[in-house]
């Protein structure tokens, strides 16, 4: 599992982590972490919307260019070395990875034609595409995959995604085209972590620094689409790859424009210098409901493997006191940010998964808005208010707060804002601070200088959390940055990957639920929907359970509807 601090939109189908922090909670990426031998579900799509102008298909033309609004600029290309959404969503046109879901969530071969899996699920073997080459003529072998998974575990790569290869008790290459892992122990979500994490060009890589190669900047693949520049702050450009295995993309150009700001993105988007973005719950009901954006765009609208959370720095002495968080779990009232923030696009969330999915327990402890509960709690602690001036205090110390936030989220910081209010009520002064996105994950959350932070982490199907909640997870870069420590969660993650049988995994997942919904580590605020608007003169877009953009190769738009035009 890895983070989400981001942005997002539907997943490519690839699997690049199993969570990862997302920017943007009005733009998520589907991040999808699922095991065939498990038989997971998928949120309930019946609130799904899709809203199309009055167009029939035409013929399909190679051309065009796509524009994207990207809300937060990568940090790194290399799957292994990145942390949020922002870089997934670039490399995820760049590289891929042994297996990715098709539209319905089954597992499916990427650059593994196929595979076998032992009787007792310790042993999986994969059989390569043959003639398959990077982007620079050489040939994709075993040896790159091999190479990859000695990279991820070595303890000199700093990769929060180790856990899962760790798993691994052997990997050989068997001949140039079929490689093998054996595992020490049953590990139920093994056979999806072998997405495009492990991928890596042994010859370009071999013998050096991956924190310090030219690909961090530079990356090259086998995917759709080739690298061909990033101009820091302003954009990224990839070209189609004509070589590509699964058939050259119809679209010639992909452009990632970098606009933090939403409104100026949506500004770019009115004037047609952006194709795609991410709405804000307010654009997707209100400001995109005209006679214009109804005849020049599409919008979409479909559960996704998303939550928001604030969570607090349990190193704080204030918050080891677990009174202290389910006090202001009291004072937060989710509704009212479901419906005054996100207008009714989402749902108030209860934990770290998301509702219609079989590992999703609805009768942990709720936390109903209750001002004098929270005031009860806090004085239980030891906060009152002995000056009269409005604020708690203790041996001297006023409470104040500080919740960190990214700029450029307007949903997150309207959310703040409300929790504001809310604490203030019961003697808690809030301040909000936002950061640009790579500070804020770079210097605040890896370096854990916080008191509080309003994130999201877009999950996998997988029920797997053990990179976010296991005691072993809160160094540097890892995903437990709060700092939560349990033993009967450390034993119940280790339980739950541990068994191929559901019911067995159910159970432990069920109750990590119960034990964080006490516990108070976060507080889980709400589950947005995917909002996403793309120019109508793309075509070939079939919205499935994965989101949209899995089948992003075969877009295109008609020749007559072509808008830029490739110089000769």
């Amino acid at each position: 599992m890895k983070k989400d601090i981001g942005k997002g939109q539907g997943s490519r189908g690839k699997i690049f982590q199993i969570l990862r922090i997302t920017h943007h909670a009005s733009r998520i990426t589907v991040l999808l972490l699922f095991t065939i031998l498990t038989g997971c579900s998928s949120p309930s799509a019946s609130n799904s919307e899709l809203q199309t102008p009055n167009s029939e298909l035409k013929a399909p033309a190679y051309g065009d260019t796509i524009i994207e609004g990207l809300g937060a600029e990568p940090t790194v290309l290399i799957p292994v070395l990145a942390q949020d959404t922002a870089s997934h969503d670039v490399a995820g046109n760049v590289f891929n990875g042994l297996v990715k879901y098709d539209k319905d969530l089954s597992l499916i071969g990427d650059l593994a034609e196929s595979w076998e899996i032992s009787k007792d699920g310790l042993i999986i073997t994969f059989h390569l595409r043959k003639g398959v080459k990077w982007t620079d003529g050489i040939e994709f072998t075993a040896d790159d995959v091999y190479f990859g998974y000695k990279t991820i575990i070595d303890e000199k790569t700093p990769t929060a995604y180790k856990e899962d290869f760790l798993q691994v008790k052997n990997a050989e290459v068997i001949d140039k085209y079929t490689f093998r892992v054996t595992y020490e122990k049953p590990f139920a979500p093994a056979l999806s972590t072998w997405g495009s994490l492990p991928v890596l060009p042994k010859h370009l890589l071999e013998g050096k620094d991956i924190t310090k190669s030219d690909l961090g900047r530079k990356p090259l693949g086998m995917g759709p689409f080739i690298f061909k520049e990033w101009v820091p702050g302003q954009k990224i450009v990839l070209d189609s790859n004509h070589d590509y295995f699964e058939g050259r993309p119809y679209i010639d150009k992909y452009i990632y424009r970098i606009i933090p700001d939403p409104a100026t993105m949506f500004l770019e988007l009115k004037t047609g210098a952006i194709d795609w973005m991410g709405l804000t719950p307010l654009q997707f009901t209100r400001q995109t409901d005209t006679k214009y954006f109804k005849e020049n765009f599409k919008k979409y609208r479909y559960p996704v493997f998303v939550y928001s959370y604030l969570g607090f720095n349990l190193k704080d002495p204030r918050f080891k006191d677990k009174r202290i968080r389910q006090a202001i779990a009291h004072a937060i009232d989710k509704d009212e940010i479901v419906n005054g923030v996100l207008f009714g696009l989402g749902s108030p969330a209860t934990g770290p998964y998301v509702p219609n999915t079989w590992v999703y327990n609805p009768n942990v402890k709720k936390y109903e808005y209750n001002l004098e509960k929270a005031r009860q709690l806090l004085k239980e602690a030891g906060w009152t208010d002995t000056n009269g001036d409005g604020i708690l205090d203790k041996d001297n110390r006023p409470f104040e707060l500080t919740i960190s936030t990214s700029v450029g989220n307007t949903t997150r910081i309207k959310v703040a804002t409300i929790i504001q209010w809310r604490l203030q009520k019961i003697g808690i002064k809030v301040t909000i601070r936002t950061y640009e996105w790579s500070t804020f994950i770079n210097e605040r959350i890896n370096k854990k200088r916080f008191e509080a932070v309003i994130l999201g982490w877009s999950i996998g199907l997988d029920p797997d959390q053990y990179d976010i909640w296991h005691s072993s997870k809160t160094k540097e870069k890892e995903f437990n940055f709060i700092d939560y420590k349990n033993p009967e969660v450390d034993d119940l993650l280790e339980k739950g990957r541990r068994t191929f049988a559901l019911e067995e995994r159910k159970k432990a997942y069920f109750r990590i639920q119960e034990i964080l919904a006490d516990d108070v580590p976060y507080i889980f605020l709400y589950v947005p929907d995917a909002l996403v608007i793309i120019n109508s003169r793309f075509q070939g877009i079939e919205p499935a359970p994965i989101g949209i953009s899995y089948n992003l190769h075969k877009w295109y738009v008609p020749k007559e509807m072509q808008k830029y035009r490739m110089a000769p």
